[in-house]
């Protein structure tokens, strides 16, 4: 982020006219500054070490290199940017892979201006944003069909610690609001969240919100 507290992000989308439309409609808020624009993943991926974006929104379909591999990039290469998947896919099936593959949040091209502000902010306070399509997925049968790699092959059994961290992620509260809560330092909610990352076999703290969803380990 800024010196000035602004929100650096780039655009990725093979369309100019929807990128230009997407970065007029973001102006009237001043905490979000774009950054860069590229037409394509190759393009972008050139580009992030020199413009170095909080987040990125970025379309599925694009040539040279398109979504899905790109947010893999992106996700082992540029671990602190957040990308928001913004396309006009409204496929189920995308969301579930998208999230694997490290993306923070799932958005359609026909988003309010005020969506995609609200996704920006709270995938920079929270590291994801959970929308109402995206809880969809949560709750359809065909998400435990896809690819899942769990690393524990027994009944998840939680601390009440654990539990309660986990209950917080879920419930998006940082790991500074997380700490205050639960009046633990910082390092030791991430710590936690590390661990849990770690049996669970997820990523990053939508992995964590997904798994614990589907394996009803929150009340």
């Amino acid at each position: 982020m800024s010196e000035n507290n602004q929100i650096k992000v780039a655009i990725a989308d093979d369309h100019k006219i929807f990128r230009k439309g997407v970065i007029l409609s973001m102006r009237q808020y001043t905490n979000i500054k774009f950054v860069m624009e590229a037409d394509n993943g190759e393009d972008l991926l050139n580009k992030i070490p020199e413009s170095l974006p909080d987040v990125v929104l970025c379309d599925l379909k694009m040539p040279i290199k398109d979504g899905i591999d790109t947010t893999k990039l992106i996700t082992k290469n540029f671990p602190g940017i957040r990308v928001i998947i913004l396309t006009m896919y409204e496929d189920e099936r995308f969301v579930g892979h998208l999230m694997d593959c490290g993306a923070a949040g799932y958005l359609l091209k026909n988003t309010d201006p005020s969506e995609i502000k609200k996704a920006i902010s709270d995938v920079m306070r929270t590291g994801f944003y959970l929308n109402p399509f995206v809880n969809k997925v949560l709750i359809k049968k065909n998400y435990s069909k896809q690819k899942f790699n769990p690393n524990l092959t027994s009944e998840v059994v939680l601390s009440d610690r654990e539990k309660e961290v986990l209950t917080l992620v879920c419930m998006e509260f940082t790991a500074a609001e997380i700490s205050a809560k639960m009046d633990i330092s910082p390092r030791t909610v991430e710590a936690i969240k590390d661990r849990l990352m770690e049996r669970f076999g997820v990523k990053n703290s939508v992995g964590l919100v997904f798994y614990a969803m589907k394996n009803q380990l929150i009340d």
